[in-house]
């Protein structure tokens, strides 16, 4: 699926004009559209921190993953104890292959193997990049593209502006994103992503057939960030899902993470994954 996603395109429309009569003749003078510049998504030393940890479905989106009612979810700083995510597997938009690995992620749970977040224990994120809970976020913008830069392991995601994709992208965690500014909003189109990494809180997987499209843009004064995706990947999904997702502005810099030193420095290495160890390179 590629193109635009919805009505939120903004065309630059403004346009001086000037009219002199003179003579009975009219004199139009019409001087160049106003070139609007780029949104600053790192203005004034920002970062940006995820608000919530779930998708906000639009009205034409297919059924995201929701929360299993029959068991309840209890996050983190809420006076209860915290419990980990169990996908409703009933969702009518998922294929049989998809439900078969929530409900076996289900089963690790209710078994009582710690689920801990991908984030935590140094695995990268891939298309829930944007609901990684408590660490923040940076931009940097160059003309030639923009980095994406996560605090936990130090991820990077680069999206390369104005240009076409690859033939032929090896699969990689992030996929290839290309890009382009229209008017206050970045459109981001990624393809090539691997099938290591997952689209959601509850586990939900994606295959390598999977294309995301992003529009990211400032709201509210620049407090928020949000974000808009369409994620088409029909090896999980009957209908295409089109979510939103804000993050909230934070004063920060970048401080060096070491997520992966070792396990004796990571409280998270107990339970569902090991820590991510390369035995030889992607390609």
């Amino acid at each position: 699926m590629s193109g635009h996603i919805g009505s939120m395109s903004r065309e630059p429309l403004a346009v001086l004009a000037a009219g002199l009569i003179c003579a009975g003749v009219v004199y139009i003078s019409i001087a160049p559209a106003l070139a609007q510049q780029p949104p600053d998504f790192s203005s004034g030393r920002a970062a940006w921190v995820s608000v919530g940890g779930e998708w906000t479905p639009l009205p034409d989106s297919g059924a995201t993953v929701k929360q299993d009612p029959a068991h309840r979810y209890v996050p983190n700083n809420t006076g209860g104890q915290p419990t980990f995510r169990i996908a409703d597997t009933s969702n009518p938009n998922l294929t049989q292959l998809a439900k078969d690995s929530l409900k076996q992620a289900n089963d690790d749970v209710l078994t009582g193997k710690p689920m801990w977040s991908r984030s935590a224990r140094c695995w990268a994120t891939g298309p829930a990049f944007w609901l990684t809970p408590v660490q923040p976020m940076f931009f940097v913008q160059t003309p030639e593209q923009v980095l994406i830069l996560a605090q936990h392991d130090n991820d990077v995601r680069r999206i390369y502006l104005n240009q076409p994709h690859s033939e032929n992208p090896k699969p990689t965690w992030y996929g290839e994103s290309v890009g382009h500014y229209e008017g206050d909003t970045l459109v981001v189109d990624t393809i090539g992503f691997n099938d290591k990494t997952l689209i959601d809180n509850f586990r939900t997987p994606h295959s390598d057939k999977l294309h995301t499209i992003e529009r990211i843009r400032l709201v509210e004064d620049g407090k928020f960030l949000e974000i808009e995706i369409l994620m088409d990947d029909p090896a999980v999904f009957l209908k295409p899902l089109h979510v939103t997702k804000r993050s909230r502005r934070v004063e920060a810099t970048l401080p060096e993470w070491r997520c992966a030193a070792g396990e004796m420095n990571n409280p998270f290495t107990d339970g569902a994954d090991p820590l991510p160890t390369a035995e030889k390179p992607d390609f």
